[in-house]
C-alpha cells in the first residue's frame, strides 16, 4: 500500500484501495490520515448490510452518533460502469454547499469518506407517519431548488442513463462469460429497447421541470434526527438533474420495499396528496413562486409523478440485471429485477391513460 496522497482538485486523494473482504488495515489508513488524532487502537468500525450497491462502514471513537463519525463507502465491484464517479464528488459538494449533503473528506483508490450523518435511518413505519413524510417532501423541494454552479444549461439525466444501462445489459448478454442467465426471466433486448422508445415519446411530452435529484431516495437514505426534528438524504451516488416528477415517483416506488417487494405499499392517492402538497410549500417559496398551492397544481403533479414512476421502476429493473451480472453482494437481484418490470407492465397502461383536466 503507497502511503503518499495527492490533491484532486479542492478533494484530497489517497492512494489507498480498501479490500472488500478484509477492509480493517485499509480504513485505518485513511482514517490515519483524515483523523490524525485518533488513537488507532481506540477506533471501531460497524459494517452496514442494507446496502445492496457498495459496502458501508461507519468509522468512530466513542459512539457512532458523535460528531466527527466518519462514513468509508467502498465501491461495489464493477459499478464504474455506470455510475460517473466524478460527477458524484460534484454532486456531494454541491448539496453540502447548500447545506443538503454530508461533508466529503476524501476519495481514495476504489471509494470515498464522507461525514456519517447522525440520527435514526428511516424504517416503513416511519416513512408513512405523516409528520416525518412532510419533512421528507419539504427537503426533496428544498433540494429541487438547488441551481447548478455552473453556467452551461442542465440536461435530464435519465434516458442518457437508461440508454446506458441498456447496452450494458446487451453487452453483459453477448460477452460469452459463462454462469449469466439472468435475462431468462425478464424482457428481451428487443422488448426493453422498444420499451425505452414508449417510455421516451410518452414522458417527452410531460412537461416536468429539470431539477436536481437525488434519483434514490429510498428508506434507507433517509436520517431522521429526532432531537433536530429534521431529515437528511445520503448516499449521492446518482444524483443529478433529472425530470422533478421522476424523483418523486422514484421515491414513492420505494414504498414498496426493496428486499421483498410489496407493490400494494405503493402510497395511497390521500398520502400522495398530503405529500405533494407538502413538497409545493417547500417548491415553490424556494424558487419564488410566493402563491398558495392549489388543488390544481397538486392534482396535476400526482398524474405527472405516475407517469414518472413507470421509468423509475423501469430502470431499477436495467439495473438490476447489471447487479446480478456483477455484484459480489448477497443479493436477490434477478427476483428484483422482476418485480421491478412487473409493476411497470402492470400500471403502464392505466399511468399512460391519465390525463389533466383544467
Amino acid at each position: 500500500m503507497n502511503s503518499y496522497f495527492k490533491s484532486t482538485g479542492q478533494l484530497l486523494h489517497l492512494d489507498v484501495c480498501v479490500s472488500e473482504q478484509t477492509p480493517h488495515n485499509g480504513v485505518l489508513e485513511l482514517l490515519r490520515r483524515i483523523r490524525p488524532q485518533w488513537k488507532q487502537e481506540e477506533i471501531k468500525l460497524k459494517v452496514f448490510t442494507e446496502g445492496i450497491t457498495n459496502q458501508l462502514l461507519g468509522c468512530f471513537v466513542d459512539s457512532l452518533q458523535d460528531a466527527g463519525a466518519v462514513l468509508v463507502r467502498v465501491y461495489g465491484r464493477r459499478t464504474e460502469l455506470y455510475v460517473d464517479r466524478n460527477r458524484e464528488v460534484d454532486m456531494f459538494k454541491l448539496l453540502h454547499a447548500h447545506n443538503c449533503g454530508p461533508q466529503i473528506y476524501c476519495s481514495f483508490q476504489n471509494g470515498i469518506c464522507y461525514e456519517f450523518v447522525i440520527g435514526t435511518v428511516l424504517d416503513d413505519t416511519l416513512l408513512r407517519t405523516p409528520a416525518i413524510y412532510r419533512l421528507i417532501a419539504s427537503e426533496m423541494g428544498k433540494i429541487h431548488s438547488i441551481k447548478p454552479d455552473w453556467e452551461s444549461p442542465v440536461e435530464p439525466v435519465l434516458w442518457k442513463r437508461m440508454s446506458q444501462f441498456l447496452q450494458l445489459v446487451q453487452n453483459t448478454k453477448s460477452d460469452g462469460r459463462e454462469g449469466f442467465t439472468i435475462l431468462q426471466d425478464v424482457p428481451s433486448i428487443e422488448q426493453l429497447s422498444s420499451e425505452i422508445e414508449s417510455l421516451k415519446t410518452h414522458l417527452s411530452n410531460i412537461i416536468s421541470p429539470i431539477v436536481l435529484c437525488h434519483n434514490d431516495l429510498l428508506t434507507k437514505n433517509i436520517i431522521y434526527d429526532h432531537k433536530m426534528d429534521i431529515v437528511r438524504f445520503i448516499d449521492y451516488e446518482y444524483a443529478d438533474y433529472n425530470y422533478q416528477a421522476f424523483d418523486i415517483g422514484n421515491h414513492f416506488n420505494e414504498f414498496a420495499g426493496v428486499k421483498n417487494v410489496d407493490c400494494s405499499l405503493y402510497p395511497s392517492w390521500d398520502l400522495q396528496r398530503n405529500w405533494l402538497t407538502s413538497y409545493l410549500e417547500s417548491y415553490k417559496p424556494n424558487t419564488r413562486q410566493n402563491v398558495p398551492v392549489t388543488e390544481t397544481e397538486v392534482t396535476e403533479l400526482y398524474i405527472q409523478v405516475c407517469k414518472f414512476s413507470l421509468a423509475s421502476n423501469f430502470i431499477w429493473g436495467l439495473w438490476a440485471i447489471l447487479q446480478a451480472r456483477y455484484s459480489s453482494i448477497d443479493f436477490d437481484f434477478q427476483g428484483y429485477a422482476k418485480a421491478r418490470f412487473n409493476f411497470y407492465f402492470e400500471k403502464k397502461e392505466e399511468y399512460f391513460r391519465l390525463t389533466f383536466k383544467n
